[in-house]
């Protein structure tokens, strides 16, 4: 009996139509800001990785783009062993959006991030009604200023090519009285490990800061979605259990398998092969039916069977 070996794949092609464009962002380059955010943070943060996860969230809303889960953008970067000094690589980004068969990939960079404070000191008579309330003989007037710049790169994973470069740039100013010479932090988030994507964090004069530079860039990159080449994925698999009318795939969400999809269910049949070359021209596959994905896992997905044949194990899956 002829054993037909499939692996599961994913193969793009050229199309037209309204679809999304699909696009990773890689964690930003953060090396040039990082002692300067780790002074304004008053902790350790990997704020590319925190750029990257706001601008994704900016993505999905914005709706322009199909955007990669970052979870499977994270195992693909372990796999293929790349460094943080990778993050801004246009030819290491390609690489990696040809394997997560994206259009395009987001490289970025961090320029500025960091607090300026300026404090303005008077005494005597002058700070009086200041200096009154605080009990001592100086006072004055605290200007903290929050600013973070970030650039961004669309690079074509076929070609490498730049289709488009965009900046954002997010600035915030406060004031208050001071004691002079009392000091005091700025950033306002208290103990315990930072989460810049949570409201704590936006309501300090660094959190507005940012998400003003990545609400910046996201808009722009919105606007150059129309410069990225548009992408099909057709996805390819096997049904690996059958149970009733619920049918395992061995094909999930890094093949691109999303919840909702209609996926074809056929039974293999006669392959026709070029008898000059032995290539396969064709297959006279028999259609089974077809199955709505209700689960998806990285690996493998489930869904409801219909249709007048019966599925069995081995049946071919497509898009």
């Amino acid at each position: 009996m002829r054993r037909i070996i499939m692996v599961a794949a994913i193969m793009v092609t050229a199309a037209s139509g309204q679809e999304k464009k699909r696009i990773a962002v890689m964690d930003f380059d953060c090396a040039a800001i990082q002692a300067s955010a780790d002074a304004a943070l008053g902790a350790n943060v990997d704020v590319g990785k925190s750029i990257a996860n706001l601008l994704v969230d900016r993505l999905v809303t914005g709706g322009a783009y199909s955007v990669i889960d970052r979870k499977a953008l994270d195992k693909i970067i372990a796999e293929q062993n790349l460094s943080n000094s990778d993050r801004a690589d246009s030819s290491s980004a390609a690489r990696v959006g040809k394997l997560m068969s994206v259009s395009a990939i987001v490289v970025g960079t961090i320029s500025q991030f960091g607090i300026e404070d300026k404090n303005s000191t008077v005494g005597g008579s002058q700070a009086g009604s200041v200096a009154g309330r605080f009990g001592v003989g100086g006072a004055g007037r605290k200007q903290s200023k929050a600013a973070v710049q970030i650039s961004a790169r669309i690079v074509n994973v076929e070609t490498g090519e730049i289709l488009s470069v965009v900046q954002g740039r997010g600035e915030a100013s406060r004031s208050s009285a001071t004691v002079a010479g009392s000091g005091g932090g700025t950033n306002d988030l208290g103990g315990g490990p930072i989460d810049m994507g949570s409201t704590n964090f936006a309501n300090t004069i660094l959190g507005e800061a940012v998400n003003k530079a990545v609400t910046a860039l996201a808009g722009q990159l919105n606007q150059s979605a129309a410069k990225l080449p548009v992408t099909a994925v057709r996805i390819e698999g096997l049904v690996a259990d059958v149970s009733g009318a619920t049918l395992i795939l061995n094909i999930g969400s890094r093949a691109g398998v999303h919840v909702g999809d209609r996926l074809q269910v056929a039974r293999a049949g006669r392959e026709i092969k070029d008898p000059a070359t032995g290539n396969v021209l064709r297959r006279t596959d028999a259609p089974v039916g077809e199955v709505i994905v209700s689960e998806v896992e990285e690996g493998s997905s489930s869904g409801t069977f219909s249709g007048p044949v019966p599925p069995i194990v081995g049946d071919l899956v497509k898009k």
